[in-house]
């Protein structure tokens, strides 16, 4: 219990109780971190709404709650600001039993979920034969810094990759592929120049109407489980699916073959979910194709909006697919929360989908769906980000130039052999990109500038990292000097840059569990970034290895020793590896 709300809420509910009555002991003090030193340490204004409830001024109120206020032990007696905050300061004592306590936790205070649940969590969602693009960056990223997080919390996570592996466009790829031959497709795609196989098939497409025809018929061929067509598109998928663990390597995401649940896997499911719809009453035949009208969604002439079970034509979309989907992680999963990591161009369709969910039963009852929705990658022009030739960027060799920039900036700060210097240029290169898209607010658009990502101060993955490096600088240098860490010294706060230090350390299990909840990760980002700004002005104002005392010192090797191990666990939740050097 390392939040020193566990310790100040039941005292209010207390006080209170004891000032209005028992049934008043529930009421929310609004107990929080102050935005100012000025205001002490927490400061709660739940007498604000407490008082216009009695029809008595808050002032008057949270004098009352103050006067029944026992916070021996914890902090200074509370002040009574303005119409009627309670300023809380905590006793140095306190705050440096509770940082010595969090020194001796493997888990630096973050208790498991108090109810653990099976969680998907849909990500990625590549398509076979074309490319990774700058596109796919963010719902590869975010959603792995959900998982990292959901399973770290003690919850049963399924990560589902929801690859492109069917539809129409396999007809000229798979007829492309026979004409080339396989041995020439296979070499080709095996460099992982997706892109151009991709564009020479609809080239073909478009322009040979022979080739359309024999395109359309290999669909045909293909959905009729055909075994020379399935035998080529399964070669598609094999080496797509090489490529895309190539990227997922680099960039350090713990998606695998085994995640991997394509549209293709839910093609025999199709018919059972329409059957399913039709028997409770939900699909019905409209222009003759069967559809669920979800209540609430209407299309710009007003008329009811619907997902599509079943086209006209006997055939099935991707609605049928998400729908056979979210039954299947229901049912056969076992899912209580369903996560979607899908750009927000597609809210209306997931709200569409959450809500046939919900009217089929499939959702409801503590079962529950979320769209993790996130803007756009943009450039420096501020539209979306392209090549200069106005192409799409690939991913690989956007982590490429990342790596190569990051040597660079690490040949500048030290000395480290050529090995070292590589190794270290990838978790800088690669970190810095994706501390950059996990810092913004995922909802909004920002815009992709290496240069900035890699700088070495502000709110940057490199200026994190590096904050993490000191502390291990410091660990070396004391044992070198003969010095060695005791990590569980008794922490001793005497200077405010020791007690800002603490008061973020001690905040870390809030943020964790606010982040599972929310699943914004810039809520974690902001937390290191301040953690980590406030180790430097530590590290500026208080001397460490030249402490006054031997207590001192070895008080100051604790707490930085406690900030290096929360700065590399926040940082490995986001996917991010924190160097021992740089």
């Amino acid at each position: 219990m390392s939040d020193p709300l566990d310790d100040l809420l039941p005292r209010f509910s207390r006080a209170i109780g004891m000032a209005f009555g028992t049934e008043h002991a529930v009421v929310d003090p609004v107990l929080r971190r102050s935005a100012q030193a000025t205001f002490g340490d927490y400061q709660a204004n739940g007498a604000m709404a407490l008082g216009k409830a009695l029809d008595r001024s808050p002032r008057e109120v949270a004098t009352a709650i103050v006067g029944h206020l026992d916070l021996d032990g914890v902090a200074e007696p509370p002040e009574v600001a303005g119409p009627g905050f309670i300023n809380i300061r905590l006793l140095p004592a306190y705050l440096g039993a509770k940082a010595t306590e969090l020194a001796g936790d493997d888990r630096l205070g973050v208790r498991p979920a108090a109810t653990a649940e099976t969680v998907v969590v849909d990500y990625s969602q590549p398509n076979v034969a074309k490319e990774m693009h700058v596109g796919h960056l963010r719902s590869t990223i975010i959603g792995d810094a959900i998982v990292r997080v959901l399973e770290f919390l003690g919850h049963r996570v399924i990560r589902q990759n929801h690859l492109g592996d069917w539809g129409t466009n396999f007809g000229m790829l798979i007829e492309h592929l026979g004409d080339l031959g396989e041995d020439e497709a296979a070499a080709e795609l095996s460099l992982g120049d997706l892109e151009a196989f991709y564009q020479q098939a609809k080239a073909k497409f478009d322009a040979d109407p022979a080739f359309a025809e024999r395109a359309r018929s290999r669909v045909v061929a293909l959905q009729g489980g055909d075994p020379t067509t399935l035998a080529h598109w399964q070669l598609l998928i094999d080496l797509s699916t090489r490529y895309f663990s190539t990227v997922y390597e680099l960039l350090g995401v713990r998606l695998t073959d085994d995640d991997i649940a394509g549209e293709s896997f839910y093609n025999p499911m199709l018919a059972d979910v329409a059957d399913d719809l039709v028997d409770k009453g939900l699909a019905v035949v409209d222009e003759g194709a069967l559809c669920v009208f979800p209540p609430g969604f209407a299309g710009r002439d007003g008329k009811p909006f619907p997902l599509m079970v079943r086209k006209s034509d006997g055939g099935f979309g991707y609605d049928a697919t998400d729908l056979a989907a979210l039954r299947y992680r229901v049912s056969a999963l076992g899912a209580d929360r369903i996560i979607y990591v899908v750009d927000a161009r597609q809210s209306q369709h997931f709200a569409l989908l959450f809500k046939a969910g919900e009217m089929a039963g499939w959702l409801g009852d503590a079962r529950r769906a979320e769209h993790v929705a996130f803007g756009a990658v943009l450039g420096p022009d501020g539209r979306p980000f392209k090549t200069r030739a106005g192409g799409t960027v690939k991913l690989v060799a956007l982590l490429r130039e990342a790596i190569e920039r990051a040597e660079a900036v690490v040949a500048d700060r030290g000395e480290l052999d050529e090995a070292t210097r590589s190794e270290v240029a990838r978790q800088v290169g690669v970190g810095a990109i994706k501390y950059a898209d996990l810092s913004n607010d995922r909802a909004k658009d920002y815009v992709f500038d290496l240069d900035r990502m890699l700088a070495m101060d502000g709110n940057t993955g490199p200026y994190l990292q590096y904050a993490h490096v000191r502390t291990r600088s410091l660990a070396r240098r004391a044992a070198e000097q003969g010095v060695t860490p005791a990590t569980s010294a008794p922490v001793v706060v005497t200077e405010p840059a020791e007690r800002a230090l603490v008061l973020q350390l001690l905040a870390l299990e809030v943020v964790v569990h606010s982040t599972a909840e929310t699943l914004q990760p810039h809520r974690l980002t902001t937390y290191l970034f301040e953690l980590a700004s406030a180790f430097t002005t530590f590290f500026d104002q208080c001397p460490v290895l030249r402490a006054d005392t031997p207590e001192q010192r070895a008080s100051r090797l604790a707490l930085t020793d406690l900030t290096g191990r929360t700065l590399r666990l926040g940082l490995g939740l986001l996917g991010i590896e924190a160097p021992e050097r740089m």
